[in-house]
């Protein structure tokens, strides 16, 4: 077995301050070596504690020491390819220790809006994902699209009907484009894989008809995942997208910690360019450590 000595160094500018260690790196914004105690930990899934069937290293336990700390967590997700009761089981098949209602997810938050707006609609979603949503009328003409990550639906025949539903809108008949998320790409087991978004924006783009996005980075669904009485400066959100799950948090005033195990691929960006996120580490692990190690420094 090989073992590894980590030798660390620093190197500060102007705007950041770099830790680098062997193996890994990550960067973390001067502004925020110093935080406040960390009350509430919103946790992407997908990229950030897993991959399809297998845990993200270190990911288990680092879960569980987390809530030692006495941190809450609220697992909030953009995964619409299965209902949350499906994300639930296998969650907890590959060890992690949660409720089910500590899950909120954009496909949750969008059949809300369905119900809330008395929708009938088009689901261009997964079987599984159709099963937290709110059934059709047959009675009633469809009057709005409803797109998820559904790859077996994103074929000409189902794309198509989706394109002639949104078609009818007119002065008399209004519908409505709704996109549970808009994400470009995501990481599965096998690789980088195409998101839902590309299909939202062709469907704006043949009909006219702006989408409603539900999901991350919409201010909404994070300000709806805080129960009452935490402010959003004690909280943090944990993901592997920088726009839509970083980005998205700061613009209320979370802080944003960027991970490297999913669809973010460092090795696409420069120091120049990378993410203006609230820190960036390799696992979800390590994000733990500095959230524990941080408290302790106050």
């Amino acid at each position: 077995m090989k073992t590894f000595t980590k030798f660390w160094t620093f190197q500060k500018s102007a705007s950041f301050v770099r830790l680098y260690s062997f193996p890994a790196l990550f960067t973390v914004p001067q502004r925020n070596m110093a935080v406040q105690r960390v009350k509430l930990a919103l946790i992407d899934l997908s990229g950030t504690l897993h991959v399809d069937d297998q845990p993200t290293v270190g990911a288990v336990e680092a879960l569980k020491r987390l809530r030692q700390h006495g941190v809450q967590v609220k697992f909030v997700t953009n995964t619409t390819k299965e209902s949350v009761g499906s994300l639930y089981d296998r969650l907890r098949k590959i060890g992690f220790e949660l409720q089910r209602d500590e899950i909120y997810g954009s496909l949750g938050a969008a059949a809300e809006y369905v119900r809330r707006n008395n929708l009938n609609p088009y689901y261009l979603l997964t079987d599984d994902a159709r099963t937290d949503m709110p059934p059709n009328d047959p009675e009633r003409a469809l009057d709005s699209v409803v797109v998820g990550l559904a790859p077996e639906r994103f074929c000409y025949e189902h794309l198509n009907e989706a394109f002639r539903v949104l078609h009818q809108r007119s002065v008399k008949q209004e519908v409505q484009l709704v996109a549970v998320h808009e994400g470009r790409y995501y990481k599965a087991k096998d690789g980088i894989a195409l998101g839902p978004g590309c299909f939202v924006k062709g469907l704006e783009y043949s009909t006219g008809v702006p989408a409603v996005c539900i999901g991350k980075p919409n201010e909404y669904f994070f300000r709806s995942a805080l129960p009452d009485g935490i402010d959003v400066a004690e909280c943090v959100m944990i993901g592997d997208d920088p726009n839509d799950d970083c980005l998205g948090a700061m613009r209320i005033g979370m802080k944003g910690y960027l991970v490297e195990t999913g669809k973010y691929q460092p090795e696409k960006y420069t120091d120049e360019d990378r993410p203006a996120v609230s820190g960036i580490f390799p696992t979800f692990s390590d994000v733990v450590q500095h959230i524990i190690s941080s408290s302790a420094e106050q």
